[in-house]
């Protein structure tokens, strides 16, 4: 309980200008239920509330409240009423950029805006007695409000379906291009958008000690040891019981994952709850249905081992690291570059060329070249490349003279 109140109070501290006055544990019955507490709890909360001058709202950490428990306690307390799926929403509000993050929180709203018209209509109706139609329509108020909203809801759907078609279509020519890609996933500020800061040295990169700093999806080109070019993918953090509406809504944007070559899962291993937001992270990796070997070959990083005296892992292959100190970093990139050989079939090879024809520009444009090594008395060169199946392929069809060592 204790640490599900510290994690509410990061929620909130993560809004600007929000502040908590006080806080305090108390055992909920139902929450779908028409009071969250029982009677005497109820009576206790309701005394503390008043007690208070300066509070504006109470947030109360359980999922979702039903919009007539939020009615009957905002009438009891006489102050706005949250609940985990309202503050979560706000906070990816206040922290979208692209069009994309936008879109997706205006579909995750619908439903809370359902719930309010369902609550206002009820309104409506005790106080003038019985519906209303609407300018001889004959349309309810809520008949319309319903058609608006679905209309709604059908816009935002066929606008958020052009966004997935540009990405699919990105995608294909960044397929083209070859580059592995590799998404760093992990618990919500667990240093995700650090990691990938020390592994590309992206200077733009501004990491935020704060829940769900980071909502779009971001990519970062960066170098492994053998001057391979990859492409880092910061992608949303997990949290437990994130409302499923706001997980569905950023389907989309995790579906992303399911093309990369490799997944790093980052853990903050400071953390009282780490072992429980790795089973969070875990279990909705597998909703996500991605394909096995992706799940199989992932790697478990523990971060923030700065913060320990002689930290050791005890799972079995996970790397310790502290992102913010590029401690192990260099282990790590060596194991990201072994995973990303396996995964893409990429191979090095040694090819002999002549330095008149076109080879050498051509492996420069398609390969990664490691190495050139120029023999003046016969204008050769013997050349070290990593070299994708494809790009392989295509090389001994254009040039079938070429010596090849493997």
């Amino acid at each position: 309980a204790e640490l599900q109140i510290a994690e509410a109070v990061a929620l909130v501290d993560t809004l600007q200008n929000w502040t908590i006055l006080d806080k305090i544990v108390i055992p909920t019955k139902n929450p779908d239920k028409k009071f969250v507490f029982g009677k005497g709890n109820f009576q206790v909360l309701t005394e503390k509330i008043k007690k208070l001058p300066h509070v504006t709202a109470v947030f109360l950490n359980v999922e979702r409240i039903s919009s007539l428990t939020k009615k009957e306690l905002e009438d009891a307390w006489g102050v706005k009423v949250f609940d985990r799926y309202t503050v979560v929403l706000h906070i990816f509000r206040c922290n979208a950029r692209t069009k994309e993050a936008k879109l997706q929180i205006a579909l995750a709203e619908i439903p809370l805006l359902r719930s309010n018209l369902k609550n206002e209509v009820s309104q409506l109706d005790q106080q003038r007695g019985g519906s209303r139609y609407i300018m001889g329509s004959g349309e309810t108020f809520m008949e319309t409000q319903t058609r608006i909203l679905k209309e709604k809801e059908l816009k935002i759907r066929n606008a958020l379906e052009k966004v997935r078609r540009k990405r699919s279509l990105l995608r294909t020519q960044r397929r083209k291009r070859e580059f592995p890609i590799i998404s760093v996933m992990g618990y919500t500020n667990c240093g995700k958008t650090t990691l990938i800061k020390a592994l590309t040295g992206e200077a733009g990169l501004q990491p935020k000690d704060q829940l769900f700093a980071t909502l779009d999806i971001t990519a970062h080109a960066g170098y492994l040891p053998s001057r391979m070019a990859v492409i880092y993918v910061d992608t949303i953090g997990f949290l437990t019981d994130l409302p499923h509406n706001l997980v569905e809504s950023f389907s989309a944007t995790l579906e992303e994952v399911a093309y990369s070559d490799l997944i790093v899962h980052v853990r903050d291993i400071t953390h009282p709850e780490t072992v429980l937001q790795k089973a969070t992270v875990l279990s909705v990796l597998k909703n996500l249905n991605l394909p096995s070997h992706l799940l199989d070959s992932m790697v478990e990083v523990h971060n923030k081992v700065d913060l320990i005296e002689r930290y050791e892992p005890t799972e079995e292959n996970a790397l310790a690291i502290s992102a913010l100190h590029g401690h192990g970093l260099e282990e790590l990139k060596d194991e990201i570059e072994k995973k990303i050989f396996t995964a893409t079939g990429r191979k090095i090879l040694t090819v002999n060329i002549n330095l008149e024809g076109p080879q050498l520009s051509w492996l420069y444009k398609e390969a990664t070249v490691q190495e050139v090594e120029v023999m003046p008395e016969d204008g050769t060169a013997r050349v070290r490349v990593i070299i994708s199946n494809s790009a392989f392929g295509r090389y001994k069809n254009l040039f079938p003279n070429s010596k090849i060592f493997m």
